[in-house]
């Protein structure tokens, strides 16, 4: 390689490299992975959906309480993988006043509900059929985790050390 061409290589990666470490804090700001802090915990948007059994599940009703939105699929592998941790946290967390819903995002109830029954899922699924309450709350993957706290404001959004949080509640 020429001399010239290395330089104009070595210019782009770093201009591309510097683009993106700017628009990396942008997006972290919002939706860090970790406590948000007094201050810039965001208000969680309402929703209201039906579970597996026809019953509506409306957020607003659960002020108060704190809540975990787990939001999954039935094709996402490491979705599957987790479900131990999540029965876990279940069975520790919700006698003592954790509401625990998993949202399942633009699958079939008939599809849903055999994934729940094989993986004998205690917790409460909700079905988002359209998406919607996925993207009101920028779900870019799943599974994702969001912590509400008992004022309905998002402490944890894409949690990966939700049993940390969870015992500052507790």
């Amino acid at each position: 390689m020429n001399k010239k061409y290395r330089i104009l290589l070595y210019a782009a990666w770093g201009f591309i490299f510097l683009l993106s470490s700017l628009s990396l804090p942008l997006y972290a700001a919002d939706k860090s992975g970790t406590f948000l802090g007094k201050g810039s915990e965001e208000k969680a948007p309402n929703f209201a959906l039906k579970d597996l059994k026809g019953r509506q599940f409306k957020l607003s009703d659960h002020k108060g309480k704190p809540v975990l939105l787990i939001f999954t699929a039935t094709w996402c592998t490491y979705c599957r993988t987790e479900i131990p941790h999540f029965k876990d946290i279940c069975a520790t967390y919700e006698k003592r006043g954790l509401v625990m819903v998993n949202i399942d995002i633009q699958e079939s109830q008939k599809k849903v509900s055999m994934f729940v029954a094989k993986y004998q899922i205690p917790y409460r699924t909700l079905l988002d059929k359209n998406g919607d309450v996925a993207e009101a709350y920028g779900v870019r993957g799943v599974p994702t985790m969001v912590l509400i706290n008992r004022e309905g404001n998002i402490v944890c959004w894409q949690c990966r050390s939700v049993d940390t949080f969870l015992r500052t509640f507790f």
